[in-house]
């Protein structure tokens, strides 16, 4: 199956092994994976931030790049979410959610030694509602313990830009998630 890789301009800045390990496991999986080079952001920080023509804009230009896969896929379920909720693209997909719901993949084969705790983000909870893809991947993860999170629903106080401009309400409850572990 050929899949579009729609990396987001934060993970392509900042995490670009995000993007190279996407790619490597799909392609392990058997699976041909494009990267359109003139991928841009698909406007969810414009949009969360007031600026709706320019979120308008990266939302055509995303739907002309990556209009013509029949699926794509994204490390980010708020980039999806805002893919599929105000650009109506349905073709794309967070990476667990592509995985486990749509390609029946929940052992990818991964070795990780160390605790880790799994925090479900807000989007991929109440808008991608991805459910439980993360965890049955992560379950799989040979060496890896797995810590479950009290609360682990409730906010982190992160959410895109809510965090930049809100750093008084956001501080104190990434706090209080941290204490649930």
């Amino acid at each position: 199956m050929k899949i579009a890789l729609f990396v987001t301009c934060i993970a392509d800045t900042l995490f670009p092994e995000v993007g190279q390990a996407t790619v490597r496991l799909l392609e392990r999986l058997g699976h041909e994976v494009a990267f359109p080079e003139e991928q841009t952001c698909c406007g969810q920080m414009h949009l969360n931030s007031g600026y709706r023509a320019d979120a308008e804009r990266l939302g055509r230009r995303f739907r002309a790049i990556f209009g013509e896969y029949d699926l794509v896929v994204s490390p980010s379920s708020s980039c999806v979410g805002i893919v599929r909720e105000e650009w109506g693209m349905e073709n794309v997909y967070e990476l667990s959610e592509l995985l486990v719901q749509r390609l029946g993949v929940e052992d990818v084969h991964a070795r990780f030694s160390g605790r880790v705790a799994y925090h479900p983000t807000c989007h991929s909870l109440r808008v991608t509602r991805v459910g439980d893809a993360p965890l049955r991947l992560l379950r799989n993860v040979r060496g890896l313990e797995l810590v479950e999170q009290a609360n682990a629903e409730e906010c982190c106080g992160f959410g895109g830009t809510f965090a930049l401009k809100n750093a008084e309400t956001s501080s104190p409850m990434l706090e209080d998630k941290s204490r649930a572990l």
